[in-house]
């Protein structure tokens, strides 16, 4: 019977890792887990409640009750909100950067991680986010990190608002993107790093495809040698 492996992918803002791990998950018939849109749909909840990231107590009892689910089927995630489909509502610019400083709090990231293991210990399952190898799951069968410069992400986020209908500076994404790096790789609690067993993957000249091809190749190498 061949073994489900539990992948890990980590990486900065716009590395390509959440379009690499729909793919990838669609093509070994693993189930993918947007964790990121987790800590978005945890920051939704907060900005509808009007809790304040500073108010401890008041995040405590949000996380008491917050229902987050994910629906999959294939690579796609539904995310769902009190019992509401908010997968394109946790994406607004807005919601970014507040999820940025949820995710910091360690009463959040303890609550999510909780959540994540839970969904993902049966293994045949792709997560990506940024602590997945090196606290999620750090016996995770397979981990890569996923980067490129913050020049090359950046461009890519510009060109997806593009595609959007959204008019945005480059040099404000740029520097939005920069701050996100910071915080996420200066929080106290399971900051964004590379695992030590991480395989390592420079994006910034690969197209979705040949990133998807690279990391399926060394999967099925993976699941030669179990």
């Amino acid at each position: 019977m061949e073994h489900r492996l539990i992948i890990a992918i980590d990486g900065p803002a716009a590395s390509g890792k959440s379009t690499t791990a729909q793919r990838l998950a669609l093509r070994l018939g693993y189930v993918y887990l947007d964790t990121g849109a987790m800590y978005r749909a945890c920051a939704l909840q907060a900005q509808l409640s009007g809790v304040s990231l500073d108010d401890a107590e008041a995040v405590a009892a949000m996380l008491e009750t917050i229902d987050i689910r994910i629906e999959t089927s294939g690579a796609t995630n539904v995310i769902l909100l009190e019992g509401r489909d908010v997968s394109e509502d946790i994406r607004a610019n807005a919601i970014s950067k507040l999820s940025s400083d949820i995710s910091a709090l360690p009463a959040v990231r303890y609550r999510m991680v909780e959540l994540q293991r839970r969904m993902g210990a049966q293994g045949g399952v792709i997560l990506d986010g940024r602590d997945i190898g090196t606290f999620v799951f750090p016996d995770a069968d397979i981990k890569f990190f996923l980067t490129a410069s913050a020049e090359i992400r950046a461009r890519r986020r510009w060109l997806e608002l593009q595609k959007k209908g959204i008019e945005k500076e480059f040099d404000e994404i740029l520097h939005e993107l920069e701050e996100r790096d910071r915080n996420d790789a200066s929080r106290a609690l399971a900051p964004l790093a590379v695992a030590e067993d991480a395989i390592v993957i420079d994006t910034g000249a690969m197209s979705v495809d040949e990133q998807v091809d690279t990391l399926h190749s060394l999967v099925l190498a993976r699941q030669e040698g179990i």
